[in-house]
């Protein structure tokens, strides 16, 4: 649930429902109204302080335990810590307390909490005395843009003047004051009211395929661990069946023992042996796991690659829990404008009562090279359509809600076409700019509002003022604007401009068939296209129109539905002035980038509300529909021919005929002779696909639109609403595969579908940043994706995946041989090692190799990866992860278990190992298998890196030579804190025998014996694609370059970067270590995310 809604929910039930009202009053200057103007109700609102952070001083204790005990294997952790206390169990409650404690202080990272001191914002005191106002207004909610209120002004004892307030008048927290010296303010919502305030509530978290697989795998290690307690428990009192057995001479029973409940002496039993297995459940894999997420999620943004130097702008990790999900992705559902295409808007032409104007090309302000003056393409207009056309011009200057700005320096000064001053047209939409810089070369341009005035130059350098009556906003439903305006000789005229399909159904006159067939040619052309018309209003018509807007405008429920309602009314009985079409370009790869990515298996759907014309010439532009592929229309006009269910079951044998050649590995190759399918769907269509069906149902026009989706290369949704973009995702994501999709946008109306799909990416456009904002991950432009997906998630998913498994398998190596152990000491719960091995085995003995591992290794290059975008089919659908891979890593912790075990078993059966005749006891028996597991699994992974480093050596061999010296340390010195010391030189003694040197070195090498020859079978029998990559990369290797140095634009990184054997890009490494590695040239691979190669000098240190 929301908590949002939740607060709501309390809120009311603790005031009481009857009291609950949906708006509040505020009372301007605290002052209240006029007497006998309204009831006077003191109301509380909370102080203006604002907690931003989850956590405070106050809460970060109970709050940040209660979130990570909410984690599986934490809780069970302080469940066994707990029965070590409370019982005798055969481990110290230290062995299962240090490691909990220490995942515990790692993972909890304290945010901190400020506070806003309360600001007023009054000019004078003499302003606020003659001012009796009230303002009414929403209960606080945290949509950043909507806002319904009034503010009701009281002259004396009249009427109050009421005015609508919307999100225009709304200033949120951290806005800046520009065009004006001062504002006139009033504190609607303060505190955690405040609309910033109630969006610090978190998203709905998602969860990567990695996490759940963990999560799996955790119960099945528990319910082994369970199996393994039990059978112990009952093979405990079998073998105590025996009474010599059960009360040996040398321990012999107290009477209340005797006494005791054999259930109760049972279950505390199975307790005591749940806690001396219970390290096989990995705790301190969460805390590597989240710091490997953590360390790694700095590849991305310190990437060069993805710096786009005309914004300035870098890529942002806004989450890093899903780094690997980047690595799963199937599809990608794109926006167009401002995603694939540039949003950089360019006036091409317009078409006024059928004849065609092209002026020199205008973008951004800035006249492109060779083009001068107007091109008539058709002949000009007769007299009588000169009217038309200067009205076509006019609406286009004032129907639009640009803002100018006289300053050089703001946004980059543009200078105005026809005038030395500097121009600068402000607006949220950059079609808007594009058409008012255009009709600038035609000869009228927009100056300024002022004083609710807007003024406007004609051809004959005569300004012309307007009066602006109201604005009828722009909204994605409508798809349409509209402005009422006054002239200066008193006549009143309606501007709308707008979506062709919203504009033509409302227009009762005009040329209608001429300007819909050039409507119909951009499109094709892949040109966006705005129709204008207007109608003139009567003294009388506009004081309708007037009272019908003020009163849906001044409502406080349901103001939105009333305003549509209204601005149906009003816009209607229009005459067709004409038509523009505005080019904007795609962008830079964005062709590249998608051919990429259907090589890489991924399909992908592009979302937009264009018309379908538009959209699909723009498909064919960027690659997403090919010369050969066969569109199939499942559009309204295509439902008006046949029905639904016929229409669905005719795309459905087309596409079924040829299913064979669509799937998964073969529909993406791109062949030029392969038939594919586009399919193309609107919005109205999908809207009767979602629909219900009469008898309730809808699943099978869903299951059928699905087969005909899943047998097209590529799928085009065009039309569409913002919702509908999510409902697309969503009705992706839960189909019977259950794919793994991602949504990338750049706009709010992408919003929606950016948190519905499994990963969320935002593109830093002109739109805004609510798209970036809300994303798990943005980028500068759409060709970016290409290397995060194909490299960067590649690497993050092979990377995690390793260290999930080898955690598992290197638990199972260590907890097995105290199974076994168990059969030799009659079930006693005697421990195999030492309370400080068991305490520091996954701490430090094995954790950092595999930390570095997963935040390093390479097992191809990156060059490679990008070469080859189809090595990303080889870890789809959770490939590394999959079932048969986990027994695969458990059965081979098993097996070096045995092989630990019984190797040194044997060993023992003869007790003289040492030269002077010594008999070794249960800890070096202990403290032998031990050793041969550290140097084992270690050695493992050793095996498992392709690159290698100076840091990879560093750790790998640092790890082994400081568990030799911490046991030399623990065992040959006598420590004063120490109330017992079992090992005491116990590993210097099984150090001075020959026989265990030589056992030590033979069952490391059976035990990685099995590993290396199904390598190397696997390998040559039955190689993946990326292996055979590797192969072939093995006997390329170059020469190694010199060391680079990796600098991030604007934000320089102490990292230097190490050049790998067959790659031009780097390690990271800090760059004192780099300085004095600089006359060092030693091999090593990079991890993903340097620049390309160069030599650096050495940093001075």
């Amino acid at each position: 649930m929301d908590c949002s809604l939740v607060r709501t929910l309390v809120h009311r039930y603790c005031a009481g429902e009857e009291n609950w009202v949906d708006s509040r009053t505020i009372y301007v200057g605290h002052r209240e109204p006029p007497p006998g103007a309204e009831a006077y109700i003191p109301q509380r609102h909370p102080d203006n302080r604002i907690v931003s952070s989850k956590y405070t001083f106050w809460n970060f204790i109970p709050k940040n335990l209660f979130e990570q005990f909410r984690r599986i294997a934490n809780f069970y952790f302080l469940i066994i810590f707990l029965v070590q206390l409370i019982i005798d169990t055969p481990t110290s409650p230290v062995t299962s307390g240090l490691p909990l404690f220490f995942v515990i202080t790692v993972t909890a990272i304290k945010q901190t909490h400020y506070a806003v001191q309360d600001t007023k914002g009054f000019h004078t005191a003499e302003d606020i005395d003659g001012l009796h106002a009230t303002i009414e207004c929403e209960q606080p909610q945290p949509d950043l843009y909507k806002f319904v209120g009034r503010i009701n002004v009281y002259n004396d004892r009249n009427d109050p003047v009421v005015r609508p307030l919307g999100s225009e008048n709304l200033l949120l927290r951290g806005a800046t004051l520009k065009n004006t010296e001062k504002i006139f303010g009033v504190a609607i919502y303060t505190g955690m009211e405040t609309k910033m305030a109630l969006n610090y509530q978190s998203k709905s978290q998602k969860r990567s395929a990695v996490e759940k697989s963990m999560n799996v795998f955790l119960i099945v290690y528990l319910c082994i661990l369970i199996s393994k307690a039990l059978i112990n428990t009952i093979l405990k009192y079998v073998w105590q069946s025996e009474p010599f057995r059960d009360e040996p001479w040398y321990n012999q029973k107290t009477e209340s023992e005797r006494q005791r409940n054999l259930f109760l002496r049972a279950f505390t039993d199975f307790l005591a042996f749940m806690v001396l297995f219970n390290y096989i459940i990995p705790v301190s894999m969460y805390v590597t796991v989240e710091m490997q997420k953590f360390l790694g999620s700095y590849f991305i943004t310190w990437d060069e690659e993805m710096f786009d130097e005309d914004t300035g702008e870098g890529p942002l990790v806004n989450t890093s829990d899903l780094n690997e999900e980047l690595g799963q992705v199937e599809y990608i559902f794109t926006d167009k404008t401002g995603t694939l295409t540039e949003n950089n808007m360019e006036f091409k032409e317009c078409c006024i009562e059928g004849h065609v104007y092209v002026p020199h090309a205008v973008c951004n302000g800035q006249v492109l090279p060779g083009t001068s003056g107007i091109d008539m393409i058709d002949s000009s207009p007769g007299a009588g359509a000169r009217e038309r056309e200067e009205l076509f011009f006019r609406a286009l200057c004032l129907c639009h809600t640009i803002q100018v700005k006289d300053d050089d320096d703001v946004d980059g000064p543009r200078k105005s076409p026809d005038s030395g001053k500097s121009c600068v047209y402000i607006s949220s939409s950059p079609d808007e700019v594009a058409l008012v810089e255009g009709v600038q070369r035609l000869g009228f341009t927009y100056l300024r509002l002022k004083d609710n005035y807007m003024e406007i130059l004609n051809r004959e350098n005569d300004v012309e003022r307007f009066e602006l009556l109201e604005i009828l906003s722009f909204d994605s439903v409508r798809r349409r604007m509209s402005v009422i305006v006054k002239s200066a000789t008193g006549e009143i005229y309606l501007f709308c401009k707008g979506a062709d399909s919203s504009i033509f159904p409302r227009v009762i006159e005009g040329k209608v068939d001429q300007i819909r067939a050039r409507v119909e040619r951009n499109a094709v052309e892949g040109l966006r296209t705005l129709c204008v018309a207007y109608k003139r209003l009567i003294p009388e018509e506009y004081e309708g129109v007037c009272a019908l807007l003020q009163a849906a405008k001044v409502a406080l429920q349901d103001r939105e539905r009333k305003l549509a309602e209204a601005y149906e009314q009003v816009e209607k009985d229009l005459i067709l002035l004409g038509a523009t079409a505005v080019e904007d370009r795609l962008q830079e790869k964005a062709a590249d980038t998608i051919e990429a990515l259907q090589k890489a298996g991924i399909k992908v759907w592009v979302l937009t509300g264009d018309k379908m014309e538009t959209a699909a010439a723009t498909c064919y532009a960027c690659k997403l529909f090919r010369r050969n592929t066969q569109l199939l229309e499942l559009t309204t006009k295509k439902i008006e021919e046949q029905s639904l269910h016929d229409v669905l079951f005719e795309l459905s044998k087309t596409v079924l005929r040829h299913s064979g050649s669509l799937t998964r590995d073969n529909f993406s190759g791109l062949s030029a002779d392969m038939q594919d399918y586009g399919l193309i769907i609107d919005g109205a269509a999908l809207s009767l696909i979602m629909k219900p069906r009469e008898d309730g149902s809808c699943g099978n026009y869903r299951e059928l639109f699905l087969e005909i989706c899943r047998n097209c290369s590529a799928v085009l949704c065009c039309r569409m609403a913002p919702l509908q973009k999510a409902q697309i995702v969503k009705l992706i994501k839960l189909s019977k595969e259950h794919p793994i999709t991602l949504a990338v946008g750049d706009g709010a109306n992408d919003v929606s579908m950016i948190l519905e799909a499994h990963v969320g990416i935002g593109v830093i456009g002109k739109e805004g940043r609510q798209a970036a904002r809300n994303s798990d991950y943005a980028v500068p432009k759409f060709k970016h994706l290409k290397k995060m997906l194909l490299v960067h998630g590649h690497f993050y998913y092979i990377r995690i995946s390793e260290l999930v498994q080898y955690f598992f398998y290197k638990n199972v190596c260590f907890i097995f041989p105290q199974f076994l152990y168990q059969f030799f000491c009659g079930f006693s719960q005697q421990t195999l090692y030492d309370t400080a091995y068991l305490t520091l085995y996954n701490i430090s003995f094995t954790s950092l190799p595999i930390l570095l591992y997963s935040l390093m290794e390479q097992h191809v290059s990156i060059d490679t990866l990008r070469r080859d975008p189809s090595l990303y089919r080889d870890i789809a659908k959770n490939a590394l992860l999959r079932w048969r891979v986990f027994i695969y890593w458990t059965f081979l912790g098993v097996f070096d278990a045995l092989v630990f075990f019984f190797g040194a078993y044997f060993m023992f059966e003869n007790t003289t190992v040492t030269s002077n005749g010594q008999i070794f006891g249960n800890w070096t028996f202990g403290t032998l298998v031990f050793t041969v597991m550290v140097f084992t699994v270690t050695l493992k992974l050793a095996l498992d890196t392709h690159y290698w480093t100076w840091i990879n050596h560093f750790v790998i061999w640092g790890s082994l030579l400081f568990y030799v010296v911490f046991s030399l340390l623990w065992g040959g010195i006598i420590w004063p804190f120490l109330n017992y010391q079992r090992m005491y030189y116990v590993f210097i003694q099984m150090l001075s025998s020959g026989p265990a040197w030589l056992l030590i070195i033979l069952l490391i090498t059976v035990s990685l014996l099995p590993d290396v020859l199904k390598k190397v079978l696997s390998r040559q029998l039955w190689p993946s694609a990326t292996e055979r990559v590797q192969s072939t990369c093995v006997r390329g290797q170059d020469c190694l370059p010199e060391l680079t140095l990796l600098a991030y634009p604007q934000s320089p990184s102490p990292w230097a970067v190490w050049p790998g054997p067959h790659t031009k890009q780097g390690t990271l490494m800090w760059s004192p270590l780099a300085g004095l590695l600089h006359s060092h040239r030693h091999p090593g691979p990079a991890p993903h995310g340097g620049p390309t190669g160069g030599q650096a000098t050495s940093p001075s240190l």
